[in-house]
């Protein structure tokens, strides 16, 4: 069983920076990749940034591309969340997911493990 905590919500106003971090816990060799979604109030959840724990290979929607970066410390079983440049639509509860799939995927049936998720909200 994986576990995963997230920490590094906050209130920030537009063009700020926020650094989302997530520990894995458990059986982490299991995991292949891991990722970050996001819930907006009234939306549903969608995947922003996937990372390969092997590959290092990253991928993010087009939404957060050039102003999210995702990173991971393997021996810290970590991986980080880097938000700039951050608008009021980034607002939402941030969550982390582990998977055991090969290929990276958004699909949330592929998640294995979820944390509780962090509060991020940018305002004007």
């Amino acid at each position: 069983q994986v576990r995963l905590a997230e920490a590094g919500g906050d209130s920030v106003q537009t063009g700020g920076s926020l650094r989302l971090s997530c520990v894995a816990s458990g059986n982490t060799r299991s995991i292949k990749r891991m990722a970050w979604f996001r819930q907006a109030p009234g939306k549903e959840r969608v995947g922003v940034a996937r990372i390969g724990k092997y590959d290092d290979v990253s991928y993010y929607d087009d939404s957060v591309k050039g102003r999210f970066f995702i990173s991971q410390d393997n021996a810290a079983n970590t991986i980080y969340l880097e938000m700039n440049n951050l608008k009021v639509e980034d607002s939402a509860v941030y969550y982390c997911a582990a998977t055991d799939e090969v290929f990276g995927t958004f699909d949330e049936r592929k998640y294995l493990a979820w944390g509780q998720g962090t509060q991020v909200t940018v305002s004007s």
